[in-house]
């Protein structure tokens, strides 16, 4: 479907693609990866056609689509968040406006006529509108997207709303590509759930950038890596691509030390031979063979400078880091903790994991001292200073200062060399640093703040989401960090391989409740028997009873006696009876609603189609009667929606997470 032939291409005197290759067939997912500045968005805007190659050629099959989605910013205008995602054309995007307006009453609407009114009935129903619309409200619900935000104008949404916007957009109008640029950075645990099962069916191709291992090694079926100005291609994911990648660089390793050893003794005999009058033939001709030999490129060395440089340490706390003790906390009349209790001690390194609304960004908030708790007290430890790193701490940067100033602006401030190598890990490199920070993209800033935070790290460190709008090595280089990091950690993260390679326990909460299990991340699925290490993120109230074995001990030392116990058991077995009973009902009815959306939908298709006849407007047509029977349907299979909605899923907030 789409073919890179012989790609040559440069930028900024830098040759980011020589001769470079590449197919994706119909139905591939496939992950591009590389170092930043490697080239994967100027090959997205080669294929886009928004640049031109300076050799070779770009081709797409006839008729083919592409869709994609930028890693920071799309543009919005006025329309709503359901326009905007049924947007699959200029005609259909009027035409629902008009209708819009109509449905809405008021002067706007008497201003539409009849003739304009059934004009944008008939274009909408053309151009398939009601069951895009209907498609669009389901795919906006799984992007955690409610019902009351579907007629709200996008440009009023905050810039990751705006992102999942359009992304529900691309996901309607399935193009046979989809180029895909960090398409998870603006998405919470659950709807990055949703969303990679949605991808697993999805009918065209995907070439996606991500930064999630766990996201590519569930969704693609080889890897392309931008290495030496050419696309390598790897079959397998992310896992496979890495083995297999070892694997060739190892014999890589070898040919080049094999090459060298055989040139060295090639040029030993030339230059011992060469002044023989008898042998000057020989010497002659083993110098030709060196010229004529295709000579191998040295290995790249996959060390980080990073790696080298030791991070520093704060000052040692207090063996009590910190406690929350009988905290009452609500969102005005949400309730998210009542009696909350929870102390964490000094070296711990806890992800905090569980569903959307949970309170886990709450829990970091109020262990913050941004949240304030209306009962109940949080004392700070013997010696801890706090740091908690989210968006306050993106709006703390200096704009006028440059991004070598901001770093090195700090108590301990470290030389220049050292910052800037840091800098380098975390996408700042060259002439990078010396950009204002008021010029830089959200995605800068925070990668900007991160760094200010490591290099003058406080000894209890709250982090939320620390790994979006980092790249790969990025996140590597912030794991080396946090690996030295002798402080207490606290985090957020949907990065599985992140949390795996961190957390030293697991703290799960939900409904309010929160449970601990005292071992790293791998001990937490094994304990909870959760299906997958990505749903265990997400996790909800079944969990919270799947304690680990030890503390289950513990209790049943100190608690009540064998009478009341059995009596616990035998009330908490009638109420998983009763929970297994209202799922399977809830299940049932889904089942049937969906069957009610397919009739539905088809009945629509039908009336559609009868719509799209000529006959239907001539003289004695029965378009009237037809638009009518459709607006019936519409409506009907807008309010079944809204039904399977409210069973099928849990209804999140559109904008800050109240998690």
């Amino acid at each position: 479907m789409l073919t890179v032939s012989q790609l040559t291409k440069s930028f900024g005197g830098r040759t980011l693609f020589e001769d470079a290759s590449i197919q994706v067939n119909r139905g591939e997912r496939i992950g591009l990866v590389g170092p930043n500045g490697a080239g994967k968005s100027t090959l997205f805007s080669l294929i886009l056609g928004d640049a031109s190659p300076d050799a070779g050629r770009v081709a797409l099959d006839r008729g083919a689509s592409i869709g994609y989605l930028p890693q920071e910013t799309a543009d919005v205008g006025e329309e709503t968040v359901l326009t905007l995602a049924t947007a699959v054309s200029p005609a259909l995007a009027k035409a629902r406006a008009v209708l819009v307006k109509h449905d809405a009453g008021g002067t706007e609407a008497e201003a539409i006529g009849d003739d304009e009114y059934h004009e944008a009935m008939r274009v909408f129903a053309e151009e398939n509108g009601y069951q895009l619309e209907a498609q669009a409200k389901r795919i906006l619900h799984g992007l955690a997207f409610r019902e009351v935000d579907f007629e709200r104008p996008a440009r009023t949404l905050s810039g990751g709303w705006i992102m999942r916007a359009h992304l529900a957009r691309l996901l309607v109008q399935e193009p046979d590509l989809l180029l895909l640029d960090e398409p998870t950075n603006h998405l919470d645990l659950e709807s990055l759930v949703w969303f990679q099962e949605h991808l697993r069916y999805y009918p065209g191709a995907i070439l996606m950038i991500s930064h999630d291992r766990e996201f590519l090694n569930q969704l693609v079926d080889s890897v392309v890596e931008i290495s030496r100005q050419q696309l390598i291609r790897y079959r397998g994911n992310w896992d496979a691509y890495q083995i297999e990648k070892a694997a060739r660089e190892e014999q890589h390793a070898s040919a080049y030390k094999n090459q060298q050893r055989e040139i060295a003794s090639l040029q030993e005999f030339a230059d011992r031979f060469r002044a023989k009058a008898s042998k000057a033939s020989q010497a002659q001709s083993k110098l030709k063979q060196i010229a004529r030999m295709d000579k191998l490129e040295a290995p790249v060395s996959a060390e980080r400078s990073v790696n080298k440089f030791r991070f520093p340490q704060p000052g040692r706390s207090g063996q009590k880091v910190i406690t929350l003790e009988n905290i009452d906390f609500a969102y005005g009349s949400l309730r998210v903790y009542e009696k909350m209790n929870f102390q964490a001690e000094r070296g711990q390194r806890t992800v905090l994991v569980g569903p959307n609304g949970a309170g886990k960004s709450t829990l970091l908030k109020l262990l913050a001292g941004l949240n304030e708790p209306q009962a109940g007290t949080r004392e700070v430890g013997h010696n801890v200073k706090v740091g908690y790193f989210a968006q306050h701490r993106v709006e703390m940067l200096n704009g006028r200062q440059t991004v070598l100033e901001a770093v090195q602006d700090s108590p301990n401030p470290v030389g220049e060399q050292i910052a800037r190598t840091v800098l380098g890990s975390f996408l700042f490199r060259g002439d990078d640093v010396f950009k204002p920070v008021a010029v830089l993209s959200g995605g800068e800033k925070s990668r900007l703040a991160l760094v200010k935070l490591l290099l003058d790290p406080p000894n209890l460190l709250l982090m939320d989401e620390p790994t979006t709008h980092l790249d790969i090595g990025s996140i590597d280089a912030l794991i080396g960090a946090l690996s030295e990091y002798e402080g207490t950690l606290i985090f957020i993260s949907h990065d599985v391989h992140f949390i795996r390679k961190i957390a030293s326990t697991v703290l799960h909460i939900s409904a309010g409740k929160l449970v601990p299990y005292a071992g790293d991340y791998d001990y937490y699925l094994t304990k909870s028997q959760a299906e997958s290490a990505r749903s265990a993120l997400t996790a909800g109230d079944k969990l919270t009873d799947s304690r680990p074995a030890e503390e289950t001990a513990v209790k049943a030392e100190r608690g009540p006696g064998m009478k009341e116990q059995k009596e616990a058991k035998r009330a908490a077995q009638e109420a998983r009876k009763a929970e297994q009973k209202l799922r399977r009902e809830a299940a049932q009815k889904i089942s049937n609603l969906e069957m009610q959306i397919l009739n539905l939908e088809g009945r629509q298709k039908d009336l559609t189609t009868a719509l799209e006849q000529p006959e239907a407007y001539e003289a004695g047509g029965n378009a009237i009667n037809l638009n009518r029977d459709l607006a019936g349907v519409t409506r009907e299979l807008q309010r079944v929606t809204a039904e399977w909605e409210k069973l099928a899923a849990v209804a999140t907030v559109a904008g800050e997470d109240a998690d």
